[in-house]
């Protein structure tokens, strides 16, 4: 089996967690949420930044335990077994990949009024979908060739990116400090609608903060991944978060409430107000690059999921072929960018927006029962570890509940869809220790419960320290 190479530096790999991030979301949530919850959304921003930032600490923790590709689906194998770990790097690998979808209907959806401004042009249904096609297979080849130079374009793209953002935060601030009463008059009345849809918003823009945990997946080709990953996490969390806070902060005091429902591209609006015809171009065009930068680092990032589980013997031998010459799981990246491109072709960004959030949560929440189960192995002291993980599973719970019916339906399905695919590619000795499970007896049964590898044994076992736990509880509480 050919190794992946080690190339991406921290600098590298924290800018792949910020181009993970941010992407289109900043461009279009703060309109969808003026017409929720007005301008009390900066708040929104606030809370799902926190409830972001402690999932990546998670994210970061188990990394630093279990610094291997895969991210997600290599904390979970460690800490459970395949099968959950399966689990995991399959709802993860559905919800990213359709991700890599909304970014290319985005991307066209930013270039249509572009091109209609400055040339004229109006794209028909086989040019979009030409444009599409260019989008994805470019970044899928910029991935093929090499991570070292994918790091480098997602490092151009990332800068790129956030310096629309940092000129609109500029001139806003600039703007309002001339402004005040304009200022004070955006914001009132603070919450029109009432906390009514306050979940929904949550879920919503909590979606604008995902990406953190694609810092995780290359771990095989980041130099010394153990400090670097928790540290690229930390910091890229900490620099998106501060980024969002102050625009949208400048965009709800710049533009009423009100009128940003209206819009589908907010930050155009902001930059038109601001800066006139020059400040829209501005913000069009770092809507691509920013687009751009968010799918490139997550082509990077999810082919290793599936990578990762196919070395392992989980998903199709053809996802674990590496490029003789570039060392890069090219296989994996051309099946991943066929799949973004039927979806982008036949889909809405809306339906594939909360159908991708019920999945990555079911995703997290495993990921935060592992870190529970690997600092109990190989306790560091890490700060807050006893704690965090517990946070994050009432986090998990939230957004699975607030998600629709039609989600949870469907999500569920596909999840479970993917037990025949676990069956079918996992080593048959997981298969034949499982029947064994359940025809031995009782003492064949406690026998495989100590045994830390065998299939479900690590979780029942979990399970149980937990009712231990809880039953503890209840004799003190009663007494």
């Amino acid at each position: 089996m050919q190794k992946l190479k080690r190339e991406l530096s921290f600098f590298d790999l924290t800018n792949i967690v910020i181009g993970s991030i941010v992407g289109a979301d900043i461009y279009i949530a703060s309109a969808l949420t003026a017409g929720m919850i007005g301008p009390f959304s900066i708040f929104v921003w606030l809370i799902a930044g926190i409830l972001a930032t402690i999932l990546a600490l998670i994210f970061a923790y188990c990394s630093y335990y279990v610094p291997m590709v895969g991210g997600p689906f290599a904390f979970v194998s460690e800490a459970f077994d395949d099968f959950y770990g399966f689990l995991t790097g399959w709802s993860m690998w559905i919800a990213e990949v359709l991700c890599l979808s909304v970014f290319a209907i985005t991307f066209v959806n930013y270039l249509q009024p572009l091109l209609g401004n400055l040339f004229s042009i109006e794209l028909n249904f086989f040019q979009q979908v030409f444009v599409k096609a260019l989008f994805i297979f470019t970044l899928t080849l910029i991935n093929i060739r090499g991570v070292k130079i994918a790091g480098r374009v997602n490092d151009f793209l990332t800068l790129i990116k956030l310096l629309p953002l940092f000129l609109l935060v500029f001139f806003g601030l600039a703007f309002l400090a001339e402004n005040p009463k304009k200022f004070f008059s955006n914001y009132s009345p603070l919450l029109p609608f009432g906390f009514e849809n306050f979940g929904n918003a949550l879920i919503l823009v909590f979606w604008a903060y995902v990406g953190f945990e694609m810092g995780t997946l290359p771990a095989s080709e980041v130099k010394n991944p153990k400090r670097t990953i928790p540290k690229a996490i930390i910091l890229g969390m900490l620099i998106v978060t501060i980024f969002y806070l102050s625009t949208n902060f400048v965009v709800f005091g710049v533009v009423n409430y009100s009128e940003l429902a209206k819009t589908s591209v907010p930050l155009v609006l902001v930059g038109s107000v601001l800066l006139g015809a020059i400040g829209g171009i501005m913000m069009s065009i770092g809507a691509l690059f920013s687009v751009s930068g968010s799918d490139e680092a997550g082509v990077l990032s999810i082919s290793r999921i599936s990578y990762a589980m196919a070395i392992d013997g989980l998903f199709p031998k053809i996802f674990s072929k590496v490029h003789k010459k570039y060392k890069t799981p090219y296989a994996a990246l051309i099946i991943q960018g066929l799949i973004a491109f039927l979806f982008s072709i036949f889909s809405e960004v809306s339906g594939l927006i909360s159908f991708s959030v019920f999945n990555l949560a079911f995703s997290f929440l495993f990921v935060c029962l592992a870190l529970i189960v690997l600092k109990k192995r190989k306790k560091k002291g890490l700060y807050g570890q006893d704690i965090l993980p517990w946070i994050g599973i009432t986090i998990c719970l939230y957004l699975l509940y607030k998600t629709s019916i039609f989600d949870k339906l469907i999500g569920t399905s596909l999840i479970l869809l993917g037990i025949p695919l676990y069956v079918l590619f996992s080593p048959k000795v997981d298969m034949h220790d499982l029947k064994k499970l359940f025809v031995s007896e009782g003492e064949i049964l406690a026998r495989r419960l100590e045994r830390k590898e065998r299939f479900l044994a690590n979780f029942m076992e979990f399970l149980y320290e937990i009712y231990k736990k809880i039953r503890a509880c209840s004799k003190k509480f009663c007494k």
